[in-house]
């Protein structure tokens, strides 16, 4: 069975996911390999790398360190060594990986699957949005930006920069309390820098993916709600690639936490289809 990995958006980390993983064990039977992008969570103090292909390097590479897959020649470079990608050069996975990724880490996880098509046996990319195919106010809307300057004043102040954040991605506020307790808990124990946030803000805005969608099977999830990406990103993405789009009625950009029930469901019952397709495929 092949492995899952879970790749989280701009300045997140695994421990985000909140009930997700937990969730998408018991429908796809196994537990998915959470992975933090340079920059956050366990990375946190490694400068994040300026594009998004550099992004992937560092991924493929703590992917092989972590146990995701074999490796021909994984190099020497550690992935929390501090140069991120470093080794990755003569990396090669001996079996292929899925990846589960919302926002920047979909811009991750595609960027991956068109440059090593052989190693991503599936995606599954949860509200994300990239060139050529959105437009910049699509990608993130100008409605939300007040509430990123509102963010980026208050950066060092945990719990105003989460509350911030949470009004922005969220649209279930059931468990505001909590939420606002184990984010400002995070964000103390691990924190991003700013200059981090901005490369990382940076690299989003400049990806550019191909034209041609990736080799693997494809689902795209968005949330009807987002208001911070336009969901028109998404539809794009299904037309351009003709891949299955689905659509949450009233979650927000966090379509993980606000309805994570909801996101295991569609990839066990897209897994399910798939699987009756082949099967009946002679």
């Amino acid at each position: 069975m092949s492995t899952w990995i879970l790749l989280r958006g701009l300045t997140r980390e695994t421990r985000h996911w909140g009930r997700l993983p937990d969730l998408l064990r018991d429908a796809i039977g196994a537990a998915p390999l959470l992975l933090d992008l340079p920059g956050n969570g366990e990375f946190a103090d490694i400068r994040a790398p300026a594009t998004v292909a550099d992004m992937v390097d560092f991924v493929r590479l703590a992917a092989v360190q972590r146990g995701a897959a074999g490796s021909g020649a994984a190099g020497s470079g550690a992935a929390g060594s501090g140069a991120a990608g470093s080794g990755a050069a003569g990396l090669e996975l001996a079996a292929p990986c899925n990846v589960l990724a919302m926002s920047l880490g979909g811009m991750v996880a595609t960027d991956w699957a068109q440059r090593y098509p052989g190693e991503i046996g599936r995606l599954v990319l949860i509200n994300t949005s990239m060139r050529p195919f959105c437009r910049a106010h699509e990608r993130l809307r100008p409605s939300a930006w007040p509430g990123l300057a509102r963010v980026a004043l208050h950066w060092r102040d945990a719990r105003l920069a989460e509350r911030g954040i949470h009004q922005l991605t969220c649209n279930c506020a059931d468990t505001l309390d909590a939420d606002l307790a184990t984010w400002s808990a995070i964000r103390r124990s691990a924190p991003v820098s700013r200059a981090n946030a901005l490369r990382q803000l940076g690299a989003a805005a400049r990806f550019c993916a191909g034209d041609a969608r990736p080799a693997c099977p494809l689902l795209l999830l968005a949330s009807r709600e987002d208001r911070l990406v336009d969901p028109a990103c998404s539809a794009k993405l299904a037309a351009a690639w003709g891949v299955d789009h689905r659509v949450h009625a009233w979650a927000g950009h966090d379509l993980p936490h606000d309805d994570p029930a909801w996101v295991a469901q569609q990839v066990r019952a897209w897994l399910a289809q798939d699987a009756v397709e082949s099967a009946q495929t002679p």
